[in-house]
C-alpha cells in the first residue's frame, strides 16, 4: 500500500488527471445517470479549490506589488488590460468568421413559443464600480473578486511605501514578512490540495457524462463542432503569437495543460486559478505580472465565451433565416467585447452574455434556451480557452517587460 501512495504522489499530475478523466468518462457511460453517487467526491474538488481562491488572490498580490517597482506595476497593468481587450475582440472575430464557414443551425427549426429568462446582465459601469467595495469585508464575504484584488494591490502599495520610507522601514518590513510567510504557507496547501484533484477530476466526468448523455450533444452537434473548431483556431493564433515573441509552445504546454485541462472539467477560471498560478511560475514568470494578470484574467478575460458569443449570434440568425450581414457582425463585435466584461462574476456568465447580444440584435430568446441544453458542453472548452488566454498573454507581457529591462 505504501509503494503504491508513493507511486501515486510520484506520477505527473497531468497523468494522473488524464487517466482520472478517462476512468471518469468510462464510468459515465457505463452507469449512466448512477453515477451521480459520485458528485460529493467533485463538490469537495471545487469546494478546495474555491477555499484557496481569496488567500491566493490577496497575499500573491500584495507580494508581487512588493517586487517591482509601482510605476513599472502601472505599466504593466495597462499592458494586461489592452491584451485582455484585444485578444477578446479578436476571438469573436474567429468566432464569426468559422461560424460563417459551416453556418451552424442552418435548415433547423425553432419553436418560438418557448420562454428563456436570462439572468440580468448588470453592464460595465455596474461593474466597474464593483472594484472599490463598499467595504472590505462585503468584498470577501460576497466573493467580488475585482473588490478583492484591488482590496490587495491598494495595500500592496500601502505595504511598499512604508518599507521605501526611514522612518517607517522596520514597520513596513514586519508587515510584508506576515503576508509573504502566509503567501508561503498558502502555496504549500495549495500543494496538497493538487494531490487530490485527479479524484475530484474523476467524479466530475463520471457525473457529467452519465447525466448529460448523448442525445443533446447528438441534436446540437454542429454548434458544439463549430465551437471547438473555433477554439482551435484561437489556440493556433496564441501558439503564432508565441512564437513571434520568441516564447516556446512546447514548454508553455507543458505547464500550461495541467490548469487547461482542470479548466476543461471543472469549467471554472476562478476555481483553476491556484493551477494556473502554480504553472506561471512554473514557466519562471515575474510574481508581480502573474500575480496581478491571472486573478483578473479569470475573473473578466473570456476569449472562450467570446467564441461562443459569435457562434450562438450566428446559430440563432441561421436558425430564423436571417443570417448576420457585415453591419450586424460588427455590432456583434462590439456589444460581444463589452458583454464579456460587463458579466465579469456573475453565475452562467456564458448565458448572460449570449442573451445580452441576443437582445441588442432582435434575435429569438428561445435560442438561448436551445443554447442553454448543452451550455455544459460548450462551457467545458470554452474555459479551458480562457485559461489559455490568461497565461499566454502573461507570457507575453513578461517577454516584453523582460526585454525592457534588458535595453
Amino acid at each position: 500500500m505504501k509503494k503504491i501512495w508513493k507511486g501515486y504522489l510520484d506520477a505527473s499530475l497531468i497523468l494522473k488527471i488524464t487517466i482520472a478523466l478517462v476512468i471518469g468518462a468510462a464510468v459515465g457511460f457505463i452507469f449512466g445517470e448512477q453515477a451521480s453517487v459520485l458528485t460529493p467526491l467533485g463538490d469537495l474538488l471545487m469546494n478546495l479549490l474555491n477555499f484557496l481562491i481569496l488567500p491566493l488572490i490577496l497575499f500573491t498580490l500584495i507580494v508581487g506589488v512588493n517586487q517591482t517597482k509601482l510605476n513599472s506595476l502601472g505599466r504593466m497593468g495597462g499592458k494586461v488590460f489592452l491584451y485582455y481587450a484585444a485578444t477578446s475582440a479578436l476571438a469573436i472575430i474567429v468566432g464569426l468568421t468559422v461560424a460563417s464557414l459551416f453556418s451552424p443551425g442552418a435548415g433547423m427549426t425553432l419553436d418560438t413559443s418557448e420562454t428563456f429568462d436570462a439572468p440580468e446582465n448588470p453592464g460595465v459601469v455596474s461593474v466597474l464600480l464593483s472594484i472599490v467595495p463598499p467595504n472590505i469585508v462585503t468584498a470577501f464575504s460576497e466573493f467580488n473578486l475585482l473588490g478583492i484584488i484591488f482590496t490587495a494591490i491598494v495595500f500592496g502599495v500601502a505595504i511598499s511605501y512604508l518599507r521605501s520610507k526611514e522612518e517607517t522601514h522596520t514597520l513596513g518590513e514586519q508587515v510584508y514578512s506576515v503576508a509573504n510567510g502566509l503567501n508561503e504557507a498558502t502555496m504549500f496547501i495549495v500543494r496538497g490540495v493538487l494531490q487530490y484533484v485527479p479524484i475530484g477530476v474523476f467524479a466530475i466526468v463520471a457525473n457529467t457524462v452519465g447525466t448529460q448523455g448523448t442525445g443533446i450533444l447528438l441534436e446540437l452537434w454542429n454548434v458544439v463542432m463549430v465551437l471547438y473548431v473555433g477554439i482551435a483556431v484561437q489556440i493556433s493564433l496564441y501558439i503564432l503569437v508565441m512564437v513571434l515573441f520568441k516564447i516556446s509552445p512546447a514548454a508553455f504546454f507543458r505547464q500550461a495543460r495541467t490548469p487547461m485541462l482542470t479548466a476543461f472539467v471543472t469549467q471554472s477560471s476562478s476555481g483553476t486559478l491556484p493551477l494556473t498560478l502554480n504553472a506561471a511560475k512554473n514557466l519562471g514568470l515575474s510574481k508581480s505580472l502573474y500575480g496581478f494578470s491571472l486573478p483578473l484574467g479569470a475573473t473578466i478575460n473570456m476569449d472562450g465565451a467570446a467564441i461562443r458569443i459569435a457562434v450562438s449570434a450566428v446559430f440563432a440568425a441561421n436558425v430564423v433565416g436571417q443570417p448576420l450581414g457585415l453591419s450586424e457582425m460588427l455590432m456583434v463585435v462590439l456589444v460581444g467585447t463589452l458583454a464579456s466584461i460587463g458579466t465579469a462574476g456573475v453565475p452562467g456568465a456564458g448565458i448572460v452574455m449570449i442573451a445580452t447580444v441576443f437582445a441588442q440584435l432582435g434575435l429569438p430568446m428561445a435560442a438561448v434556451a436551445l443554447l442553454a441544453a448543452i451550455d455544459v458542453l460548450v462551457g467545458m472548452g470554452a474555459t479551458m480557452l480562457n485559461v489559455t488566454g490568461d497565461l499566454v498573454g502573461s507570457n507575453v507581457i513578461n517577454k516584453i517587460e523582460e526585454k525592457k529591462k534588458a535595453a
